[in-house]
Order: structure tokens, then C-alpha cells, then sequence
């Protein structure tokens, strides 16, 4: 069994996160439950702000929350000294509530609103990334009414493939992100920006894909953006500031999976950035990127308490659990694949293989297909690794199921994160029928 961060399993076979038994947790705080092992986040943040520092290169490391957001991980972000990023205004509120320093916030997003902009200018935030043309003539606007100066990036799209799946590749040309580098919406919008009163033009900024497990996309964005800087900087005696590749780096979900080492990702694009930069006379920018699944991906594990049992002869057995697509869309929406263990059984031979099912009412409501597990008992508390990420983010309440509580646990500590929600939450914003019956 593959353990990630500070999981172990104690003495009696539990499975143990940041030396807290995963029972006791499922008891005090019930089920489905994301635990979350903030060592290991910890650990992640160090090990790429540490790369660079070693490298000597400037840096900003920024936490890509649309991963998972709330208060206490915003938080967390600020106290290992990341930046973040954030897509919406309802990001960039919960970081504000949280207190996390509005210089270090980076605003993404294709279809910003005015609201959300008008949020931006507010906070004095650190950057906002210019998507399309209707952005940056909101900007303007905005900025020359306010006046107001605001640093700004574009996000291009360089044309490179990653290797992933199709609804998370953002890099390629057929993008609804960004302005493409080779068809010249990049030149377009470089002049619509560039020595604007107001709008501070730092440099670029490409997001080739997620789940990524080689250096060779990053790269060749990395030059393909430079070269595009070097025109400028000679047509038009750009200095680019910052160069933003983005995020995007995988980790292992399964043993098919083999990520790279944060530090592996981060000294192959400043290698590939710094010798391009040379051989074109350019003045080496600051390197920005936007780790977010390699954060909290697989520092989250969800705690389930299985029910009910279905044996299909000659077909497949069925385990369901108290969870399912609605605390994790991904394996519906992408065919993502899980490892899993019996929380109290870990130390116990996988000789059954199951079909983990959830409790919503869709066939394809399924979180893991022939998983291999111990023996499974009604009662059970099933552990599904690798969790952290587009798992709580993403959760609904079809057929009005109450979203899951977040535990955050470290050094023998635990701590209540998000609380779940109740049958009044869910309720709360809804109003009772006014309209009078016909006739």
C-alpha cells in the first residue's frame, strides 16, 4: 500500500493521518469527511520556494486555489509565504476574509465581471491576468475612472499539447483561454496594453495543462514565450518583468501515475528560461508559477462509512458508500482513477476486489471500479487517497446532499476546516411559492 505525507498505520492496523487515527476522526467529526495532512502541503510550498531560492532566481510560488478553497488553507498559503491565485470574486472574498495579503493575489479568469473587477481595484491586489479583448477594454475603463494603476500579465495560449486528458488541456490553440501566441491576438493585445497610463504590463503568463508528468511542455512554452518577448523587447523596447508558466505538475493518484519531485519541475524551466533568455540578450524575469493539485491533491484522503453490499454473479461485487459525486465529480467527469484501504484494516492482505459506488441517484455514480480492498464489513470506514483536489471544490448538492466536513490535521492535532453542511443549509436560500393558483 502506497502511503503519501505523514499517513502510517499504527499498531492495530489503523490508518493513521498526522498521527491521528482516521477512525477517531470519522467518529468525532462523522462521514464523508476530507482530512487533510497540512504537513504535507507544507512540505510542497518548501520545496518549491526553496528551489528557487538555492537557483537564485526570483520567484513567486502562488497557490492555485481553485484546487480548494477556504479560510483556513488561504491561511495555511500565507503562512508558508505563497502567493495565490484565485478565478472568481467568491476566491478573492474568502481570501480577503481570511487575511491573506492582497499584494500577493494574482486574478484569473475568462469572463471577469466589472463587480469582480471593481473587487480587484478595491483590494489594491497584486496582479490581474488579462484573458481577451473585452477584459482588457474593462480595464481600461475601470483603471482610467478610478485612476488607478494596476499590474497586469497576459495569458497566451503557446500552442503546446500536454499530455492529459481533453477536458484539461488549456495550452493548444482551440482554447476558450487566453490570446494565441502564433495567430497575432498576442501582437494585438501587447499593443493595446503596452505604455498604457494605468495598466502596468509585466509579462506573460500560459497554463499548458494539468496532471503533467515531464518537464518537455513546460519548456517549450518557456521558449516559445520568450521568443515572443524578444520581438517586443526589439520592436518595441519591452523589459518583460515576470514570466508566468503556470501550473499543472501531477501527482500519483495510482501506480500507473509517476509525478516528478516539485523541485525536478522547477530547476528544468529556469534552466530552459535562463539559457533561452542568454542566447537572446534578454535580461532574466522573474519566474512565476501556479502549483495547486500538487499542493493538496494527495495531502487529502476522504473518510466513508460503507453501507450497503451488491453481489452481481460473475459480474462484480458492490460496496456503496455515505458519499459519491457530490463530494467527487472527478471520477464521472473524467475517469479518474483512486486507490483506496480500509481504515481499520490497513495492515490486512487486498484480496477482494469491489466496485465502490456511491449514494446518488445516477448509474455512473461510482468512485472507484474493481478496487482492490480487504474485506468489506457494513460499517466499514473506507479511505480513498489522493482527494484534495477538484474534490470539495467541486461538490454539489444534487439530490440535496449535505456537503462534507474538512478536518485539517497535523503533529497529533485536529481541526474542524469547513464545517458539513446541515438540512437548514440547505434550505436556507430558498422561498416559499407566491404565485396564486389559476383558475
Amino acid at each position: 500500500m502506497h502511503l503519501y505525507g505523514t499517513q502510517a498505520v499504527s499498531e492495530d492496523g489503523h490508518l493513521t493521518i498526522g498521527q491521528v487515527d482516521t477512525l477517531d476522526l470519522a467518529k468525532e467529526y462523522g462521514t464523508p469527511l476530507f482530512v487533510y495532512d497540512t504537513a504535507l502541503i507544507r512540505k510542497r510550498a518548501r520545496s518549491f520556494i526553496d528551489t528557487f531560492k538555492k537557483l537564485g532566481v526570483k520567484a513567486e510560488v502562488a497557490y492555485a486555489s481553485k484546487a480548494f478553497a477556504c479560510v483556513a488553507v488561504y491561511q495555511l498559503a500565507a503562512e508558508e509565504n505563497l502567493s495565490l491565485d484565485v478565478v472568481s470574486g467568491g476566491e478573492l472574498f474568502t481570501a480577503l476574509k481570511a487575511g491573506f495579503p492582497a499584494e500577493r493575489i494574482h486574478f484569473h479568469g475568462n469572463n471577469k465581471s466589472i463587480a469582480e473587477l471593481e473587487l480587484a481595484f478595491d483590494s489594491k491586489i497584486g496582479c490581474i491576468v488579462v484573458d481577451n479583448f473585452y477584459e482588457i477594454q474593462l480595464l481600461k475603463e475601470i483603471s482610467e475612472r478610478r485612476q488607478q494603476k494596476m499590474r497586469i500579465l497576459l495569458r497566451v495560449t503557446p500552442g503546446v499539447e500536454a499530455h492529459t486528458h481533453d477536458f484539461i488541456t488549456t495550452g493548444q490553440a482551440d482554447s476558450k483561454f487566453g490570446f494565441d501566441l502564433n495567430n497575432g491576438q498576442a501582437d494585438e493585445a501587447f499593443q493595446q496594453t503596452f505604455n498604457h497610463e494605468f495598466l502596468e504590463l509585466l509579462g506573460l503568463h500560459c497554463h499548458i495543462g494539468s496532471q503533467i508528468f515531464d518537464t518537455a511542455g513546460f519548456g517549450l512554452a518557456g521558449e516559445k514565450m520568450i521568443d515572443k518577448i524578444s520581438d517586443w523587447n526589439k520592436a518595441h523596447d519591452f523589459t518583460c518583468t515576470v514570466l508566468n508558466l503556470g501550473g499543472g505538475f501531477g501527482i500519483r493518484y495510482t501506480e500507473e501515475d509517476a509525478p516528478l519531485e516539485p523541485q525536478v519541475y522547477v530547476e528544468d524551466m529556469i534552466t530552459v528560461v535562463k539559457n533561452k533568455a542568454t542566447v537572446l540578450g534578454l535580461k532574466m524575469p522573474e519566474i512565476w508559477i501556479e502549483p495547486g493539485r500538487s499542493l493538496v491533491g494527495d495531502a487529502g484522503t476522504s473518510l466513508y462509512t460503507i453501507g450497503s453490499q451488491k453481489t452481481v454473479p460473475d459480474v462484480r461485487k458492490y460496496i456503496a458508500v455515505d458519499g459519491g459525486m457530490s463530494d467527487n465529480i472527478r471520477p464521472a467527469l473524467y475517469d479518474a482513477k483512486y486507490e483506496a484501504v480500509i481504515a481499520s484494516k490497513a495492515n490486512a492482505p487486498k484480496n477482494e476486489l469491489y466496485t465502490v459506488a456511491g449514494k446518488l441517484c445516477e448509474s455512473g455514480d461510482k468512485l472507484i471500479i474493481d478496487a482492490k480492498l480487504q474485506d468489506a464489513a457494513s460499517g466499514d470506514i473506507l479511505a480513498i487517497f489522493c482527494t484534495g483536489a477538484y474534490g470539495y471544490s467541486m461538490a454539489s448538492n444534487y439530490n440535496r446532499v449535505p456537503r462534507p466536513a474538512v478536518v485539517f490535521v497535523e503533529n497529533g492535532q485536529h481541526q474542524l476546516a469547513i464545517r458539513r453542511e446541515s438540512y437548514e443549509d440547505i434550505v436556507q436560500n430558498d422561498l416559499p411559492l407566491t404565485l396564486k393558483k389559476g383558475e
